[in-house]
């Protein structure tokens, strides 16, 4: 996983005080011979006045969102021009942990269809209530400061996918997205949302056995190789040779499919490379008339107005299973999945037990995962 979140096409400079976005102008040969210009340029004059509007353009750009970033950090009202809904997950990073994120974005209303998007990640907490910042925007660090520019496709939605790695602790995300300029009305205000989204941040080093978030997903795609590196942070929940698209929310309906996928971490492994991990998968149906208990030896306690459901077979994961060269004492994570048809479930909410087993050390962990299934 990538150490950071990367731009792309658009690098993040920092000179007096401002953000300037470094972009490469696409600038047409002229069709007058070049002159030589009062300072010695030989370039058309016409080339330099492109290239330093094209400047201006991106310190206004820069400038804006960072003083829109500035006035969420501060706790000031911002715009909300459009919606945008957040969504992220966890998973263990080479440096701290890594936070693949997506955007939902309708783009109904908006003019342009290019956009800038800025993430700022501090600390939460990191200063006392009531204080003001004590250094320039130059001399401010955050453990996330990036920008990325996107193209939106036609429709009404867009999603927008990156990551980024932290470590471990209590986070404040910033996230702003804003038009494009619009060098046809350069007066017109560009429509801009922003959004401000808590994170709690998983330790995943502890050694224990552990797994990264349950993700739900609408598609599971085997890769012929891996993504290359510098792919990653526009493609990140590529995980190996295997690449995740993140169900848009956990509301599905019967001729759907329930993707289940995660990883698991840290299972116990021999000094001859044994390991032995079991998952189930346990669903419990939500809504009046449930029954309390322990619910038998054959499932997890049933909780307080739920009703057991069903279950799966259970799944094994072993070296008969996966190979002598796969060995988790590397680092290397399980990962393990379900596809559940949804045809068999009535219409309700559902919460999904999934019990992680780790058959040498006894251990056993178990995540919850929430979801509806509609008509």
């Amino acid at each position: 996983m990538p150490a950071c979140l990367q731009p792309t096409a658009i690098s993040l400079r920092r000179s007096a005080g401002a953000l300037l976005l470094v972009i490469a102008p696409a600038l047409s040969v002229a069709q007058t011979p070049a002159v030589r210009n009062q300072n010695g340029s030989g370039r058309p004059q016409n080339e330099l006045t492109g290239e330093r509007q094209t400047e201006r353009t991106q310190r206004e750009e820069g400038d804006a969102i960072l003083g829109l970033a500035d006035s969420a950090l501060a706790g000031k009202p911002t715009p909300s021009d459009f919606a945008v809904h957040w969504q992220n997950d966890f998973v263990k990073a080479q440096r701290g942990t890594f936070v693949p994120f997506t955007l939902s974005v309708d783009v109904t209303d908006l003019r342009q269809r290019s956009a800038l998007v800025y993430v700022r990640a501090v600390r939460a907490l990191q200063r006392p209530s009531g204080t003001t910042r004590s250094s320039t925007r130059g001399e401010e660090a955050y453990p996330v400061d990036a920008i990325f520019p996107v193209d939106l496709p036609p429709g009404s939605a867009a999603r927008i996918s990156r990551g980024f790695s932290v470590e471990p602790g209590e986070y404040d995300v910033f996230v702003v997205m804003r038009e494009r300029l619009d060098p046809a009305a350069p007066r017109t205000r560009p429509k801009v949302s922003v959004v401000k989204q808590p994170l709690s941040v998983p330790d995943f080093r502890t050694g224990e056995l552990t797994t990264s978030s349950v993700i739900l997903a609408d598609r599971l795609t085997v890769l012929n190789e891996p993504v290359p590196s510098d792919r990653l942070a526009e493609r990140p929940y590529a995980i190996g040779r295997n690449e995740i698209v993140p169900a848009v929310d956990r509301r599905f309906g019967r001729d759907e499919e329930l993707i289940v996928v995660f990883l698991v971490y840290n299972p116990m492994v021999t000094p001859e490379r044994q390991f032995d991990v079991r998952v189930d998968y346990h669903f419990f149906r939500k809504g009046a008339g449930g029954e309390a208990g322990n619910g038998g030896a054959a499932h997890p306690p049933v909780r307080p107005g739920e009703r057991y459901f069903n279950r799966t077979d259970s799944q094994r994961f072993n070296p008969a299973l996966m190979g002598a060269a796969f060995d988790p004492a590397t680092g290397e994570p399980v990962m393990a999945g379900q596809v559940v048809p949804l045809a068999a479930f009535e219409a309700g909410d559902y919460r999904l037990d999934v019990q992680v087993t780790d058959l040498l050390s006894g251990k056993s962990i178990s995540r919850d995962v929430f979801f509806t299934v509609g008509s």
